[in-house]
């Protein structure tokens, strides 16, 4: 099935219809997605701090064990008010490009986060009083990976 077909056929749900014919069921899924999207990244942002030396009083591992069930328990909020927010107007997202680059960045982000924990992470009980440069770059590639993910979804509401 061809990507307009299935765009048309989400846009034709009941769900996206309610969710472009409810006034206050957009907003409240819109701030739904924002409410997990700051927990997912503030998450993150702490561990990348940590990981670039601040808080060293905080053992990483112990941080990464805090941290973790909250960024991933945010998927819980963050995927599905996505979709809904998505299927809204689907075709119009698709043809957006800043909604592109907001979905590239994502996986970027997120294949930074897989390369993070299949490599230096492995040996983070090892790492002397500062996290090895190869950490630090995956850190500061994250933090700056989620800004632009920020920036490019709040630049949606412009193009």
């Amino acid at each position: 099935m061809p990507l307009q077909d299935a765009a048309a056929l989400a846009a034709s749900l009941p769900l996206a219809q309610a969710m472009r014919e409810q006034p206050w069921l957009y907003p409240a899924v819109e701030t739904l997605h924002i409410v997990g999207f700051a927990l997912l990244v503030g998450a993150v942002a702490m561990f990348d701090l940590r990981v670039l030396g601040f808080g060293r009083q905080l053992p990483v591992r112990a941080l990464a064990r805090h941290l973790l069930p909250w960024s991933a328990g945010s998927m819980l909020l963050v995927l599905p008010t996505g979709v809904l927010l998505f299927v809204a107007d689907p075709a119009a997202l698709l043809a957006n490009r800043v909604f592109l680059l907001k979905l590239g960045l994502i996986l970027v982000a997120g294949l930074n986060a897989l390369a993070f924990h299949a490599g230096p992470w492995r040996g983070a009980d090892t790492w002397p009083e500062r996290a090895p440069g190869i950490a630090v770059l995956h850190a500061l590639l994250s933090l700056g990976l989620w800004v632009a993910v920020i920036a490019s979804g709040r630049l949606l509401a412009y193009f």
